[in-house]
């Protein structure tokens, strides 16, 4: 049987906050919170294919510590930037 929209947006929130290490679950979780449901279905494709990757590589893309495979740069950016505001926002 084929995985419902929501069932699909509830997995990808729970693996977004359940990765491995906290500082992911901080970064991905709010951010699955937050845009999930707003992305268009190319968008959730490729939102679940990076929550396959490594933690420690997620984390230095994110971070810019290593450069991103071009397939995830953009979403890539766009969590980045939540994360970034998000954070100054908590921390004025």
């Amino acid at each position: 049987m084929d995985e419902t929209a929501e069932a699909r947006l509830k997995r990808m929130r729970m693996r977004s906050w359940r990765r491995g290490t906290k500082e992911m679950d901080l970064v991905l979780g709010p951010f699955a919170d937050a845009r999930l449901a707003a992305l268009t279905p190319d968008e959730l494709d490729l939102y679940d294919a990076l929550l396959a990757e490594n933690d420690q590589d997620l984390m230095a893309w994110i971070l810019g510590q290593a450069p991103a495979p071009a397939a995830f740069a953009g979403l890539l950016d766009r969590i980045a930037g939540f994360a970034e505001t998000r954070l100054r926002a908590e921390n004025p």
